[in-house]
């Protein structure tokens, strides 16, 4: 095989460092950029707070070192970090993890569990020590909402592959009875129908017998909301069937979730990232930097470069240090650069997007919000739309009416008969309103929805109705009727 060499020009883009630090900082909200701050200062000795600047600098009978101090009074000197047998922390430090690598944040939790309770509960009954071998076994298949999603012929054969038991299902179902006795009631339960009966049983009363009776033999017309085949078939009156469907609805479907240890649940708390004032009818906003330290470069680190740098004769062990501090030099001035260009970045993404829905940010009516996407910012801005989309989220504004995630004011629009074009959030808004005013005996179908729209001059077909009604939340008719 013959062997050429060839020359090849090829045409790449590619992101230096400082550019993806830019992006990464532009993605992160306030609070996560102060734990990036202060993750930077802990890992960059060169980086420091403009708060941390001595005060004796700034007085009159403080003097420089560099100017006649005696050496002999420096706390330290070059020569003994220098000579210091100790080996640099930055040699002894390494990162190994890549941005792809999943972190898990375990949390520390001092309350008791829903499956400890149930052990502690199992402990207090007269079961022998084969059936309560079984009953833990079993209770390792209930899962954090309290259900027993397995059937018990599956159990009996782990069972015998795993302890070497034979254990017919027959038996486990007296075990599966005994745990259903337990705390919270309707634990143990293997759908949603035998775990409100459960619940059920556990009270007294005609209401309750009712109640029972439903949720037994017509299940599945409960659930459709067919309550007049369940009042005409029982021979109920209105107020005996309202009471028992009362009784039903008051019940909880996932008797797991009372023992939810609220120290196991991240309460999300909202920092905005800019606020927005209105001062007489001027809008006047501003980043939130209330959290975010000012940051500047040690002075002693550039002190120590210029002097090693003038030395002609450095060590080997000078030159590494002077390698090792021009770098931190470097990477603490280009996080600077990026938390500046990310404010600058930040407020002129926000100040389009205040212009573009002024009439919305004046007295929050959502019914102004006019049609924008990531294009028509990215337009007016001369920014790229991933600067735009990055910028947007995750990000909050907080005004005089509310706190947004900077996503709520892009929106589609469409539109109406009359030519003008209107954003599909005032369209949802209606519908909405409909909605929470219709009658809950007899909800409005989406065809019904479509109409009203029409006579309002937005001409939508009703599975864009249905869709528009999805993205609220919102039930189909049937499952919003009320007695």
């Amino acid at each position: 095989m013959e062997q050429k060499l060839t020359l090849q020009q090829k045409l790449l883009q590619k992101l230096s460092p400082q550019q993806i630090q830019v992006i990464k900082l532009l993605e992160i909200p306030t609070m996560q950029l102060e734990q990036r701050i202060k993750k930077e200062l802990e890992e960059n000795p060169v980086l420091e707070l403009e708060s941390d600047t001595p005060e004796a600098e700034n007085d009159p009978d403080y003097e420089d070192n560099d100017n006649g101090a005696d050496a002999d009074n420096d706390e330290f000197s070059l020569d003994d970090y220098y000579e210091d047998d100790e080996i640099p922390t930055y040699r002894l430090n390494t990162n190994n993890y890549s941005k792809d690598d999943k972190y898990i944040d375990i949390p520390f939790s001092v309350g008791t569990s829903f499956h400890e309770s149930l052990q502690e509960q199992l402990s207090l009954t007269g079961l022998s020590e084969e059936e309560r071998q079984l009953a833990e076994y079993v209770l390792g298949n209930i899962d954090e909402d309290g259900y027993l999603r397995r059937d018990l012929m599956s159990i009996s054969d782990d069972i015998a592959f795993n302890l070497n038991m034979d254990v017919r299902e027959e038996e486990l179902e007296k075990i599966l009875a005994v745990i259903q006795d337990f705390d919270p009631p309707g634990v143990g339960a293997r759908d949603l129908r035998e775990c409100l009966l459960l619940q059920l049983q556990r009270n007294d009363g005609k209401d309750f017998v009712l109640a029972r009776t439903i949720v037994k033999d017509f299940f599945n017309e409960f659930t459709k909301k067919h309550y007049e085949k369940i009042q005409s078939k029982l021979e109920l009156s209105d107020q005996e069937l309202k009471d028992s469907i009362a009784h039903i609805l008051k019940l909880n479907p996932k008797p797991g979730s009372s023992y939810s240890n609220p120290l196991n649940k991240a309460n999300q708390h909202i920092v905005p990232d800019f606020i927005l004032e209105n001062i007489d009818g001027e809008l006047s906003l501003s980043l939130n930097q209330r959290n975010v330290p000012e940051l500047r470069i040690n002075d002693t680190y550039q002190d120590m470069l210029r002097t090693m740098s003038k030395n002609q004769k450095a060590k080997k062990n000078d030159k590494e240090a002077l390698l090792f501090v021009k770098q931190k030099i470097d990477s603490a001035k280009w996080f600077i650069d990026a938390i500046q260009q990310r404010q600058t970045t930040l407020l002129l993404t926000m100040l389009e997007i205040i212009s573009f829905q002024e009439e919305f940010f004046q007295d929050g009516d959502e019914t102004k919000l006019k049609p924008m996407i990531l294009k028509d910012i990215a337009e007016r801005t001369n920014l790229d739309i991933s600067t735009i989309s990055r910028v947007s989220n995750s990000k909050y504004i907080q005004t005089h009416f509310g706190i947004y995630p900077l996503k709520y004011f892009f929106s589609e629009g469409m539109q109406k008969d009359d030519g003008e074009e209107v954003s599909t959030r005032e369209i949802k808004k209606i519908l909405q309103d409909c909605i929470e005013n219709e009658d809950k005996r007899k909800p409005l179908t989406d065809e019904k929805l479509a109409a009203i729209l029409k006579k309002k001059s937005y001409n939508i077909a009703r599975r864009t109705v249905a869709k528009y009604r999805e993205q609220l939340d919102i039930p189909v008719a049937r499952l919003r009727k009320e007695l």
